[in-house]
């Protein structure tokens, strides 16, 4: 690949920008169901399988156990989520939706529904198909160092 002295000129500058517009996007269209950005990957994750343990949704969201903990306190402070003991590890906690965090889902994905129609205006569905790949690939390039 090229190199070059602008990083604004970089593939991976213009990723960082398309993430940002993406994320602020979605955000604002949460605002309006009354959750933050971030907060429903939390809870698309319990909607693919509930009662994780912290850990284990910090794994699948990438973050470290504390954010995952201070993420969770505030779906639990919006009645979203209880958290409770693990009855088979008393150390963790498992984490379990409500039933308004259950109602929450189609409003959710509506607002990626919507962002997403916004964003892939234009571009085919063979196109959306290759940099979905391209991303994955990307993705998995930075999570094991470059190999």
């Amino acid at each position: 690949m090229r190199q070059t002295s602008d990083i604004r000129e970089m593939t991976g500058y213009a990723l960082a920008k398309v993430c940002k517009a993406h994320r602020s996007s979605v955000g604002e269209l949460l605002g309006r169901i009354g959750l933050h950005a971030g907060q429903e990957m939390v809870l698309v994750e319990l909607w693919r399988q509930d009662r994780l343990r912290v850990c284990e949704l910090a794994g699948r969201l990438g973050v470290e156990p504390p954010t995952a903990t201070r993420m969770i306190q505030r779906l639990e402070g919006c009645g979203l989520v209880v958290r409770q003991r693990d009855p088979d590890d008393a150390r963790s906690f498992r984490v379990s939706l409500t039933e308004k965090g259950r109602s929450l889902e189609e409003s959710v994905t509506r607002c990626w529904n919507e962002v997403e129609e916004k964003a892939f205006a234009g571009i085919s569905q063979e196109e959306c198909r290759g940099l979905r790949d391209l991303l994955t690939r990307i993705r998995n390039n930075l999570e094991t160092g470059m190999g």
